[in-house]
């Protein structure tokens, strides 16, 4: 039994919660785990950073992320080297060696023919990935050359080509990036034309500042699928979903 259980009147949220892993130790991770892993279903490892740890530590992570029911996958920066250097193939066979049962497609930082784009994003469903496609630029002015409509574009045709979940680029910063403003306040105009013309149940919406995850709860239900979470935020943020903090009580 929980501590002061009798006090949580809204309980377990089923959704989709992303928190990024920037090498978490194993000792460390597994101690966090005891305390967090029922919070959270999916983890991203930031970036590039998998190709800087050993394969056994790797597949060791993974196996205990498993145990909690947890998806994890490399960060998509990852996936564009491969396109890049044309290792699509090799990259899902070493997913699938390191265990991870998740993957991001996407082009912040290059660029990939939408016909490409689709097919790889099949292709992984077909081998059996969870399968996450990023719509967004990392490059700040970059990103802000898309239209609010190429935007809705992007991500039907990721669910179309049978993405599970559609990322809204957000980065780690939550900043003049995506839906937000140079302050980390979401524009309300790119978001309304997100929400209205898209199935706002595949949409995870990277959200590191807890102001973001807050806006995102009342406005679109605690249930909305947030990603980006800091490690050590995940109980703060389990908190405002279930209406224990001051920011959403009595709200959700």
């Amino acid at each position: 039994m929980k501590a002061f259980e009798f006090l949580d009147k809204v309980g377990k949220i089923d959704t989709n919660t992303m928190v990024l892993d920037k090498a978490i130790g194993y000792n460390t991770l597994d101690d966090m785990l005891t305390m967090t892993g029922e919070y959270f279903n999916l983890v991203k490892y930031g970036w590039g950073t998998s190709i800087l740890i050993d394969e056994d530590i790797i597949q060791k992570k993974n196996d205990l992320y498993h145990t909690y029911d947890i998806k994890t996958y490399p960060g998509g920066t990852l996936f564009e080297l491969a396109y890049k250097y044309g290792e699509i193939d090799k990259f899902f066979d070493t997913l699938d060696k390191l265990n991870f049962n998740a993957v991001e497609i996407s082009n912040g930082s290059t660029d990939i023919p939408e016909v490409d784009r689709a097919d790889i994003i099949k292709q992984a469903k077909q081998l059996g990935f969870f399968t996450l496609s990023e719509v967004g630029k990392k490059n700040p002015k970059l990103d802000q050359e898309y239209s609010e409509e190429t935007r809705v574009e992007l991500i039907n045709k990721d669910l179309k080509s049978g993405s599970d979940l559609v990322i809204i680029e957000g980065r780690e910063s939550g900043k003049n990036i995506g839906i937000y403003d140079n302050s980390g306040n979401i524009k309300k105009d790119t978001f309304n034309m997100i929400i209205n013309n898209t199935k706002k149940d595949k949409i995870l919406w990277e959200a590191p500042q807890k102001n973001q995850q807050i806006d995102l709860i009342l406005t679109l239900g605690n249930n909305v699928n947030l990603g980006n979470i800091n490690s050590n935020d995940i109980i703060s943020l389990e908190t405002l979903r279930r209406g224990l903090r001051g920011d959403t009580l009595g709200k959700v």
